[in-house]
């Protein structure tokens, strides 16, 4: 089968497309010949090899060779274990080595395919909903009426963030750039900031949850804006330094997070759920949520799609196809 190989970190240069044995079926597993493949914010930062904590599992090149770690496809065979799937199933999931024809995927990692969704759409869906979903989720889970704002709206995450706090009733503001402010009206946004024009830190405005994606302000700015009960959520860092790639912030957050009663503030590491991927596959299907693909690139050209990625064009994700 063919496959995007990385023999090391580094630009998206490393990245190969190779013809490789088809992965070996687990017990527990399903062999997913896949239609299409996500890349997020991880995927980049396995590429790249920075922040350098990421190689404690891999000095010099990523554990896993082929590349990906979401997508969708549809079910080729299943393991001796595995009875929710069977041969010719649509499903959706993450995993490792998905930037290829073929994947072998834990069954537990896997959800089906809403019928409402294309291929591209279903693989844009796993990690970059999840984390959204788990930055609005339990104390954190808007209600209606409730004031949420999104830093960074247009993005991969912020895109499900938007449609998520706005189907759970929630009057939502989200901040992008001046190309990217139809987007996210698109995405039901109740107010957009376009920060090249509007410093959004010194809005009157006083929000519940914040979902910072971005990561570029200071925190106690941030608090700032929330009223005497909200929550800052830190879901993302952009740019940061070369060890630990902005997640100081984060740290010293979390460290800083007991002693604060009134706005709250909650770092959050995402990780893959199940039940948070069924809950966005059920939005989907209600018609609440809707991935925003932006560019879709065939497998031979997966490094041009991180180059693209890098160039901070995209509006929402960007999908390889095999």
């Amino acid at each position: 089968m063919r496959a995007i190989t990385q023999d090391r970190y580094g630009t998206p240069d490393t990245l190969t497309l190779r013809d490789v044995e088809r992965p070996r079926l687990r017990d527990d597993h399903v062999l997913v010949r896949v239609r299409a493949a996500g890349i997020h914010r991880g995927d980049r930062i396995l590429l790249a090899g920075r922040p350098y904590a990421v190689r404690i599992v891999g000095p010099r090149a990523p554990r896993h060779r082929i590349a990906g770690t979401e997508g969708a496809g549809e079910v080729h065979s299943v393991g001796s274990a595995v009875t929710e799937f069977a041969p010719g199933d649509e499903v959706l999931g993450w995993g490792t080595s998905m930037f290829a024809e073929f994947a072998s995927v834990p069954a537990k990692n896997l959800v089906p395919k809403p019928a409402a969704l294309t291929f591209e759409q279903a693989a844009a869906l796993p990690i970059s909903g999840m984390t959204a979903i788990q930055a609005l989720d339990g104390r954190t889970r808007p209600r209606p009426g409730q004031q949420v704002l999104v830093i960074g709206a247009a993005g991969g995450v912020g895109t499900f963030a938007v449609q998520i706090a706005k189907a759970y009733g929630a009057e939502v503001t989200g901040v992008g750039s001046t190309t990217k402010a139809d987007l996210i009206r698109s995405l039901g946004a109740d107010h957009v900031v376009d920060y090249t024009r509007e410093d959004y830190t010194r809005s009157p405005r006083r929000y519940d949850i914040i979902v910072d994606l971005i990561g570029d302000r200071p925190v106690g700015l941030l608090r700032q804006l929330l009223t005497p009960t909200g929550t800052l959520v830190m879901a993302g860092v952009e740019k940061g330094g070369p060890v630990l790639g902005g997640f100081e912030r984060n740290l010293a957050a979390l460290l800083y997070a007991p002693l604060v009663r009134q706005r709250r503030v909650r770092p959050l590491s995402s990780v893959g759920r199940r039940p948070d991927l069924l809950a966005l596959t059920e939005l989907a299907d209600a018609g609440h949520l809707v991935p925003a693909v932006d560019r879709t690139y065939p497998l031979g050209r997966t490094a041009e799609a991180f180059r693209y990625l890098a160039d901070e064009h995209a509006r929402g994700k960007v999908v390889v196809t095999p």
